[in-house]
Formats: structure tokens, sequence, C-alpha cells
């Protein structure tokens, strides 16, 4: 069987790769537009001009040393809270754990920090995802049509509480 390793994104191109890969595969598989490229591209900067090492992080899985997944944990507007963004998994590295052990790695450096809680906002149908962030302990806290990326989605935010 093929193990995923992890590693922080710091090489060159990781943060590029995270841009790159979600606009590819989000257009093909849901035939999302270039805003949902441009709001990870927003993200991913965000965190790349300036991010605190003790409390934020983004990593990379590899699959047999190819990028295969990718995630980032960052400090959310609410005092206490952490904020799980970008999480992805390539369409060859479904099924192998990566998504679980992207999931896991932001939550032991959230509890590591000292936050209270970890929330994320996804869109419904996205079923693989789902069942990680319920596999961890993560809520839907609320739900809410909305148009973006070219398409009418249901908003979600889920919640986990860490205490």
């Amino acid at each position: 069987m093929v193990t995923p390793t992890l590693r922080v994104a710091d090489r060159p191109g990781d943060l590029g790769w995270m841009v790159l890969a979600h606009g590819e595969i989000y257009a093909e598989q849901l035939g999302w537009s270039t805003e949902f490229e441009a709001m990870v591209a927003a993200i991913v900067a965000e965190y790349a001009a300036g991010h605190d090492p003790a409390r934020e992080g983004a990593w990379i899985a590899e699959v047999d040393g190819e990028r295969a997944g990718c995630v980032s944990l960052v400090a959310d507007e609410e005092p206490g809270t952490a904020r799980l963004r970008i999480l992805l998994v390539t369409p060859t590295a479904r099924g192998l754990g990566v998504g679980s052990l992207l999931v896991g790695t932001c939550l032991d450096l959230a509890r590591k920090a000292g936050y209270e809680r970890v929330t994320l906002w996804t869109v419904a149908g996205l079923d693989s995802a789902r069942r990680i962030y319920e596999a961890a302990g993560f809520r839907l806290v609320r739900e809410e049509p909305q148009h973006r990326f070219g398409h009418e989605v249901i908003g979600q935010t889920w919640t986990l509480a860490l205490r």
C-alpha cells in the first residue's frame, strides 16, 4: 500500500501549487469558475504575507514524491478560534487517508496552540470532505444558499470544539 507523507508547505512552488490544483480540480470536477481560484489565491497570499508559525501552518501531502494534497490552519478573527482552510486531495490520492492526515495535522497544531475551537467553510455536496470533517468531530452549524463560483451552492459552516 502507498503511504502518504506530510511536510510543511515551505518549498518553492508549494503555495502556487495549492492555487493551481484547486483551480484545475474544481473547474474540472464541478465546473467552478476562476472566482474560486481567485478566492484560494487570496487565502494563500494572506497566509504567505505573514503568519505566526506557532499558531498557523500550511502543509503539503505527498504520495510517491508527488504533491497529493494540501491544507492550512490560520487564526480566525474570533478570539480562541482557528480556521481550517483549503483542504484538497488530488483525485489520484483519494482513498489513501490523505485528507484525514491533513485535517489531523491541523487539529494537532490547533490543540498545541491553545485554540478553543476550529471552524471551516465549505459547500454541500463535497461528500468525501464531509466524511473527513465528521470523523474528526466537526459539526455542521449553519447552511445557506449562495451564488458562488458561477453556481448556486449551499454554503456550510462546520465547527469543532477543542475544549
